[in-house]
């Protein structure tokens, strides 16, 4: 797959739809951080737009989108949302966005013209632009640092530990998800690096040498390895979450 190609084709494409009101797409993920799987993997965007979207130009930003995801090659597809240059340069959290597209949606804008994911918040926002200042790219538009500042530390926390609060009750259905997820999480608690899954994992297995095996084989799977034996009970995967988000809230509360 020729990534590089497939994203300033689409930047293109955002340009022409939204004229003079973008300020510049952004990319985001694990194909900013590595690790990059276009079988499986998301290419995760951010586009900031001077003034709020009508319905209209959501409504062709979907077809386009729908249109977009249906040329790719490999089963990955795009996770983007749309956010005003407001609220990067005065964050407000929860971030409120104008518009989001992803796989969990394309079913719904396929299916029902006047459907339109936007003007909500989404608490993960915090997250993409934390990855964004410290590991993203820009596609087109204004440099990163030029207009993204730092995310507090208070509200990245807030935005990850999201993601993985209901792993006990989840991570047996979505095993790699949260495992790496997880790993990702105590990294950043411990050391304060912003990680992808990955670097999460490979981090996991070399520190928490209890756990390697699960860590090892929901790593290879997100790797896309083959002939993967990982048939680790559901007890464990249970465990492992329970003593993951115990460690990260020690070292959470011992950096307050």
């Amino acid at each position: 797959m020729n990534t590089e190609r497939i994203l300033h084709q689409l930047s293109a494409r955002f340009s022409e739809i939204l004229k003079e009101n973008v300020v510049g797409v952004y990319l985001h993920g694990s194909l900013a951080m590595g690790g990059f799987n276009p079988d499986r993997s998301d290419m995760d965007l951010l586009v900031v737009i001077q003034h709020k979207l009508t319905k209209e130009v959501q409504q062709q930003l979907a077809k386009m989108l729908l249109a977009a995801h249906d040329e790719l090659p490999g089963g990955g597809g795009f996770e983007l949302s749309v956010i005003l240059e407001s609220v990067v340069t005065d964050f407000i959290y929860p971030t409120p966005f104008e518009f989001h597209y992803s796989g969990y949606h394309r079913e719904k804008y396929r299916t029902d013209e006047d459907y339109i994911c936007g003007g909500f918040t989404d608490p993960d926002l915090a997250a993409h632009l934390t990855v964004i200042y410290h590991r993203g790219r820009t596609i087109i538009g204004k440099p990163i640092h030029s207009l993204f500042q730092p995310i507090k530390r208070d509200y990245y926390i807030q935005s990850i530990m999201n993601d993985i609060e209901e792993a006990p009750k989840s991570i047996v259905d979505s095993p790699v998800y949260y495992t790496l997820n997880l790993c990702r999480v105590l990294m950043y608690m411990r050391e304060g690096a912003v990680s992808s899954k990955e670097e999460g994992g490979e981090w996991g297995i070399a520190t928490i040498p209890q756990y390697a095996v699960v860590i090892a084989g929901c790593l290879n799977q997100y790797r896309g390895e083959e002939n993967v034996d990982n048939n680790v009970p559901s007890s464990e995967y249970i465990r492992f979450a329970e003593y993951m988000l115990f460690e990260i809230e020690v070292a959470r509360t011992s950096n307050i």
